[in-house]
């Protein structure tokens, strides 16, 4: 194999092995303008997009020891690629494919596993991890805030100011929280 090839292919082989995914597209008829503000907007979500030989990329993959996909491999394909989640960059690509009608997401692999261009689509509708965690924290804060608005409401009721709630007594609050905290279970009520 000519030494320059071996360069290039070992090149995307490192790429390939840092990245848990690779995303296939099919970037025929954008301009350079499209495909300058589909890298950025991929750059954006940890993501980079390369332009590479099909050949040399079959051989990388091939390497790696990942699956064949080489029937996907024919035509003006560029390859997305990154060291964050799948789920950023197949969001880009639908954004910007439902903006410029291009690219087409062909097929991607995922942890070894191969993906087709509806399953790629599927993972882009995913929230991401922030807005799941997100979703969590607030849905763990809800009872403690529920809490909260009730003993305001049982020492500051409508008309009278926040000087009364901060002399209202400790075991009021303690029957308030009593009151919105669940049941104890019964073997703690049988040891009172």
């Amino acid at each position: 194999m000519n030494p320059d090839k071996k360069i290039i292919i070992d090149g995307l082989l490192d790429r390939v092995n840092a990245s848990p995914y690779v995303i296939v597209i099919d970037y025929t008829g954008m301009t350079v303008q499209q495909f300058t503000e589909l890298r950025n907007r991929l750059n954006a979500g940890g993501a980079k997009c390369l332009v590479a030989k099909n050949t040399y990329m079959r051989k990388a993959l091939t390497e790696a020891g990942l699956p064949d996909i080489a029937d996907s491999l024919v035509g003006q394909t560029a390859f997305v690629m990154g060291d964050s989640e799948v789920f950023a960059a197949a969001k880009a690509i639908k954004n910007f494919e439902k903006e410029f009608k291009k690219p087409e997401m062909k097929v991607g692999i995922l942890d070894g596993a191969v993906l087709t261009g509806d399953k790629l689509q599927s993972i882009a509708d995913i929230p991401s991890r922030e807005a799941i965690l997100s979703k969590l924290l607030a849905t763990i804060n809800e009872p403690g805030a529920r809490i909260a608005r009730i003993i305001q409401t049982k020492f500051n009721p409508e008309g009278s100011s926040s000087k009364d709630a901060d002399e209202a007594p400790a075991e009021a609050a303690a029957e308030v929280v009593a009151e919105a905290a669940p049941e104890a279970p019964a073997a703690e009520a049988a040891a009172e």
